[in-house]
């Protein structure tokens, strides 16, 4: 379980000067000894806009000199005319000149000096009128910053993270990219948080891993934890590409033209074979969060088929264990920003949240809950701690039915087979829909109808016993919540939210700059069926998660598939069901063959983060009787889409 949020708060000194620096950020009228919330009391339109080129140390596009990254900053006049040093918001993106931020793909603009002009979403509008700067960082090789993008490993790492070395006056920096007048960042005081979503996010979660003093907070959302998992889920390959395309997609072209030998050694280290290489060893920072320092607010959609929510388990587990300061969002949406499926609460939580950890305001919200979870589109509950107290793994078994391939799920183990062939056009909708009828291309085990609610929180396993009939195989194990319900539309374009006409506007705009955003609503679906949690694996890596090898057919092989995390609620009279086949359509891709296999009942198994344990759901199916197989199809949402999905900040 994970360890209970602790949050360090810093205070000033109880002097004099500390208390004037304390008052200064609010208006003569509401100065009080203890402030609770920053005031948006400085001028946005009067801001000091500028441009600093940052010294990362590296020379990754190997043109004989260290490569700069740009970073373009907006910061309060009124703090610098007084000598009043300020915390900094950070976000180090690859997307602010090839792609947009945010849902209206926002871009930077520059005035004819080079300054920003435009900084993408509400961050700056909103939080330097409050007292803090606003800086944007464009990761290496990208937009104005030398060097070349390497996703996710040295290079945007230490890029981002040679600018809160500057902050904190351990890096150099330059006011153009060749010349040699050094700036400095004598305006802060080197508290920074970093925030981002997606590939933003990211960086943040990277950078924190990196252990990097002055980094106090970050807020990572829809981020990738492990890049591995991002390609690739236990071999079985999630994409049709590796980063080499992804690095393409964002080089400025100055970052194509030099970086060749970068792109090349994207291909070498990420093979297609799903091998754990030195090139995913770079890029996986699960395996540092012991050197976190910085608190983390954690927001995901727990339907995003893009970052898929393997990233936030495992770095969520781990965190946890290294004692880590920890809060976290989850939504139904898929890969979408809280600030379109929850605005008002969104902005307000964050500027408490910036508030407690950068300017150490005592608001409280160190002692509210650890976890908000949208439970229906637009309903929200809490739990003090995630997973919440009382959740136990519990280990529920697959045994066979009446009919061929649709079986029953429960405490007792089973026995016998069930076999299912691969088939690469159908996917968890078109098994879930034909859950309670025999189809050649899954194994469905379902629980009798509930009595009470069951609650799963946090990561689930399912273990296999498979035989195959080739030397290739994938496997997928779904679970669903079989039931009538209405859900965020995740499955199309919008990923369950819907963009409207009418703007609502979170902080101060100038001409150049609106703080006014098109308002979203939820979209919805009424459905039969909901899919709770996935995982992925190639049959060929049940010795080894890191590699992969053939398979002998008619030979029987163990594998235990990850499921992703999640917070979901089976109601009383639905049932819960266990998935068991071969390739998810445009989920994973499939195998160089297409394999029958037998399932040894016996050897299988699932085990779930249930809350109040087996007892609980022992007590959800006592009593009740198995439901009739249905004659027609579940309704459910439509397949996933075929895209070539990138970890971007817009939608």
């Amino acid at each position: 379980m994970p360890k209970r949020m602790r949050f360090t708060i810093w205070r000033p000194l109880a002097t004099a000067a500390a208390g004037a620096l304390l008052a200064a950020f609010l208006s003569p009228a509401t100065a009080q000894a203890d402030p609770r919330e920053s005031r948006p009391v400085h001028s946005y339109e009067n801001a000091i806009r500028e441009a600093v080129w940052v010294d990362t140390g590296l020379d990754h596009d190997r043109d004989g000199r260290n490569d700069r990254v740009a970073v373009d900053i907006v910061r309060p006049r009124e703090a610098a005319a007084q000598g009043r040093k300020v915390p900094v918001i950070m976000d180090a993106s690859p997307y602010y000149s090839c792609c947009g931020r945010g849902n209206e793909s926002q871009k930077k603009t520059y005035d004819a000096s080079g300054n920003v002009v435009q900084m993408p979403l509400f961050y700056d509008n909103y939080f330097v009128p409050r007292g803090y700067a606003v800086v944007g960082v464009d990761l290496a090789g990208t937009n104005r910053s030398d060097g070349c993008v390497d996703v996710g490993g040295r290079s945007d790492i230490l890029s981002a993270k040679a600018v809160v070395d500057w902050l904190n006056g351990r890096a150099k920096a330059y006011t153009t990219r060749t010349g040699t007048t050094k700036a400095t960042a004598a305006w802060t005081n080197g508290r920074t948080g970093m925030i981002g979503k997606s590939w933003d996010g990211t960086i943040a979660n990277g950078v924190a891993a990196t252990g990097v003093e002055g980094l106090k907070t970050i807020v990572p959302i829809s981020a990738i934890s492990s890049w591995y998992d991002y390609y690739f889920q236990q071999g079985a390959p999630l994409y049709d590409s590796g980063p080499d395309w992804l690095s393409n997609y964002v080089d400025s072209p100055d970052a194509r033209a030099k970086c060749g030998a970068v792109q090349q050694m994207l291909v070498d280290g990420a093979p297609r074979t799903g091998d754990w290489t030195p090139l995913w060893s770079e890029r996986d920072y699960v395996k540092d969060a012991r050197k976190v320092r910085a608190s983390v607010f954690l927001i995901h959609g727990m339907q995003d088929l893009n970052v898929r929510m393997k990233h936030v388990g495992q770095w969520w587990d781990a965190l946890a264990t290294n004692g880590v300061e920890r809060k976290i969002w989850l939504s139904q949406t898929g890969h979408v920003d809280p600030f379109d499926f929850r605005r008002a609460e969104w902005v307000d939580t964050l500027h408490r949240w910036f508030d407690h950890e950068l300017l150490g305001y005592d608001n409280g919200i160190d002692r509210e809950p650890m976890a908000d979870i949208e439970r229906h589109p637009d309903q929200w509950v809490t739990s003090k701690v995630w997973p919440p107290r009382g959740t136990d793994t519990t280990t529920l078994r697959p045994a066979k039915g009446t009919q061929a391939g649709v079986g029953t799920l429960g405490l007792r183990k089973g026995k016998g087979t069930e076999t299912f062939t691969d088939d690469p056009q159908h996917s968890e909708t078109d098994w879930a829909a034909h859950i309670d009828r025999p189809t050649p291309d899954k194994a469905g085990f379902v629980t009798k109808p509930l009595t009470r609610d069951l609650r799963l929180s946090g990561p689930s396993e399912v273990t296999v016993t498979a035989t195959p009939t080739t030397s290739t195989a994938h496997l997928s194990a779904v679970l669903v919540d079989l039931g009538p319900d209405t859900i965020r539309d995740y499955a199309t374009s919008g990923e369950g939210i819907t963009t409207l006409t009418d703007r609502t506007c979170w902080g101060v705009s100038t001409t150049g700059d609106s703080a006014c955003f098109r308002e979203t609503k939820a979209k919805t679906a009424d459905v039969d069926y909901t899919v709770v949690s996935r995982g992925w694996a190639d049959l060929g890596n049940y010795a080894s998660d890191l590699k992969g090898e053939p398979l002998t057919p008619g030979k029987a092989y163990t594998i235990t598939l990850d499921l992703a995390a999640t917070d979901h609620v089976v109601p009383a009279g639905h049932r819960l069901a266990l998935i068991v086949a071969g390739t998810d359509k445009d989920l994973i891709d499939p195998p160089s063959t297409t394999p029958t296999l037998t399932l040894d009942l016996a050897r299988t198994k699932a085990r779930l983060p249930l809350v109040g344990g087996a007892q609980a759901f022992a007590r959800a199916t006592a009593g009740s009787v198995a439901a009739a197989p249905e004659a027609t199809p579940l309704d459910g949402l439509t397949a996933p889409r075929t895209i070539h999905r990138i970890p971007e900040g817009g939608q």
